[in-house]
């Protein structure tokens, strides 16, 4: 496993780190503890860190524009004001199912928003995964486990996604006008070694940056599916990564201790810890979210 200059960001212990995502315009990262219903700010350039309570589970965020950000929770989607933190719902999403919860998200180059649902037990087949396209949200793929690993190619004609319960990722053609799909998904790769594939980026050369939980790592795959290197995380269960810094040259990475024991998380001391990567590569900035035509 390759070892390359890892720093910590936050030191906190998060329960459920999940759903990196970094705001170019004001060198900003932002990422969730899910099971602890919190959103963590973390400003690179002075370092300064602020968390956020929200009220509810929540995993992922697009941005809007300068003010706003569009924050998948467990009941629905909430425009969420940057300055003082105000939530106001915007379209539900399976709030009258209590057997799930929002899981992964991305938005694709065209502004549609990929969002992931599952089973807050991991329910065999309880999730799915919707687009959120010109303010409808749209059903793609129902009878998903565990969604992750929800980013697309840099020209938006290929998503990828997974479900973690079967360590499966898929790829599937995309109208890149629309982020839509073009046709139905095909398997690209079935993870074989130790860990469960879970959140996933695409760098600006396309290759595919995905967290292995349980694996302590960082794997990263060709379009193709081919694995190019294997990069060490130091916490177990590696949950999500995305690209941070002003050249977007840094690889911040979530973690968890969900379900890890007393001992587990005393042999895991960087359990649900934040970090940050020196990887030798680019990503891209995440494009803003479109809520309507």
């Amino acid at each position: 496993m390759e070892q390359v200059p890892t720093s910590v960001l936050c030191d906190a212990h998060c329960h459920l780190g999940e759903g990196p995502t970094y705001d170019v315009a004001t060198g900003t990262a932002w990422w969730f503890d899910i099971r602890e219903g919190k959103l963590f700010e973390a400003q690179l350039g002075s370092g300064q860190l602020r968390v956020h309570a929200l009220g509810r589970m929540a995993s992922a965020l697009g941005r809007i524009d300068a003010e706003r950000q569009l924050i998948v929770a467990e009941d629905g989607l909430y425009i969420r004001t940057i300055a003082d933190g105000a939530l106001s719902l915007y379209r539900a999403l399976e709030a009258d199912n209590p057997v799930t919860r929002s899981n992964d998200a991305r938005v694709h180059p065209s502004g549609t928003f990929w969002i992931g649902t599952m089973g807050r037990h991991a329910e065999r087949g309880a999730g799915a995964i919707y687009a959120l396209h010109r303010g409808e949200i749209v059903l793609l793929f129902p009878n998903v486990s565990i969604p992750n690993a929800i980013c697309f190619s840099p020209d938006g004609r290929i998503g990828y996604f997974a479900d973690s319960a079967e360590n499966v990722l898929y790829r599937v053609g995309l109208d890149p006008a629309t982020g839509l799909p073009s046709g139905a998904p095909e398997l690209l790769l079935r993870q074989r070694g130790t860990g469960d594939i879970d959140g996933a980026v695409v760098d600006a050369d396309g290759l595919i940056w995905n967290a292995c939980w349980g694996g302590g790592c960082v794997d990263v795959y060709s379009p193709q599916g081919a694995l190019l290197r294997s990069i060490a995380v130091p916490a177990r269960q590696a949950s999500c990564p995305a690209f941070v810094g002003a050249d977007l040259s840094r690889l911040l990475v979530t973690s968890a201790w969900q379900d890890m024991d007393e001992a587990a998380r005393s042999a895991d001391p960087g359990h649900g810890q934040t970090f940050l990567l020196e990887v030798g590569a680019h990503g891209r900035a995440e494009p803003d979210v479109r809520l309507a035509s």
